[in-house]
């Protein structure tokens, strides 16, 4: 899922090009190490660890981000601290680290404009103002985007980055059990896919067992456009997802994605350039952490890890 917030700021590609002209190069080394999947906090508020388990990375809809990605980005943040120390932020290499994790897998490649600080708030109860829900119809999700100056073509290329990535049962499972009076399973979903899935969360599992994104290959970890010929067949995971194309508004564009990866690959690349844009701070409106799950006047080592793990 992505996170989109209000305000834009001006940043640019070439930001640390003399503050520390090493960073593209140290976050890259680090990400071909670990693919992962992350949030796309604008101002990495999704890093932060709370004793108290009220921080934004403990909200449900970010139960399955995955433990070892946000790792990763602590292990960027030490090795771009060890040349260029309290000059990046952990802001710029979640957004960087994303970059290069949708290139590694396959996906486009596009330039990162840099800049962010780091945001001072991080609490869960933030998260559903901004997180498109899995159970959204297609009009919610778009109001939603154009309220922050997204447009229809973002929305469904944004959409796209499901072609990686798994989700909890319990983020569709109304859509297999008990979906109406009238239909026990969501009519929009292949019948097929549905029992795949009634197999995989059958009543009374875990809620919090996650399923792959893409049903056609559960256990690639490919960018592409498959995710778009899923929603053709009737194999969107979520409501959220099957609603591109069941909505004739954005069908056509759902289909051309599915038939031209280039153009898929096009669009996303804009949309995440304009999704960058949206909603980070800069200047005095953050700080550059020392450590990404902390803020600077609370960082004390001794009661914060630096270590994330999967909950179970």
């Amino acid at each position: 899922m992505m996170v989109i917030e209000g305000g834009e700021a001006q940043l640019s590609e070439n930001f640390y090009s003399a503050s520390c002209p090493r960073l593209k190069n140290i976050v890259k080394k680090v990400m071909i190490s670990m693919i992962f999947q992350v949030n796309k906090g604008c101002d990495a508020s999704v890093m932060i660890l709370s004793p108290n388990g009220d921080a934004e990375k403990d909200s449900e809809d970010n139960l399955s981000l995955v433990g070892d990605g946000f790792d990763t980005i602590v292990e960027a943040k030490q090795a771009v601290e060890a040349v260029c120390p309290g000059v990046v932020s952990c802001s710029d290499i979640l957004a960087l680290a994303t970059r290069d994790a949708v290139v590694v897998t396959g996906g486009p490649s596009y330039n990162v404009e840099l800049g962010r600080r780091d945001g001072l708030r991080s609490k869960k109860s933030d998260v559903t103002k901004h997180l498109p829900d899995p159970d959204n119809k297609f009009n919610e999700l778009l109001n939603m985007f154009t309220k922050h100056g997204l447009n229809q073509t973002d929305l469904v290329a944004l959409s796209g980055a499901h072609t990686i990535g798994a989700a909890h049962c319990s983020k569709f499972s109304k859509r297999i059990y008990n979906y109406s009076q009238s239909s026990p399973v969501d009519p929009t979903m292949n019948p097929i896919y549905a029992l795949l899935l009634q197999q995989q969360c059958p009543p009374g599992v875990n809620p919090k067992k996650v399923v792959p994104m893409d049903p056609a290959r559960p256990r690639s970890k490919t960018f592409d456009n498959l995710y778009y010929q899923n929603l053709i067949a009737g194999m969107g995971l979520f409501t959220s997802d099957q609603e591109l194309f069941t909505n004739p508004a954005s069908r056509p564009t759902v289909i051309d994605f599915a038939n031209n990866p280039g153009n898929f690959n096009a669009a996303f690349v804009t949309a995440m350039r304009k999704l960058g844009r949206v909603g980070v701070k800069t200047g005095k409106q953050g700080e550059i952490r020392r450590n990404c799950a902390a803020f600077n006047e609370h960082l004390n080592p001794k009661e914060i890890t630096t270590k994330f793990r999967v909950k179970p």
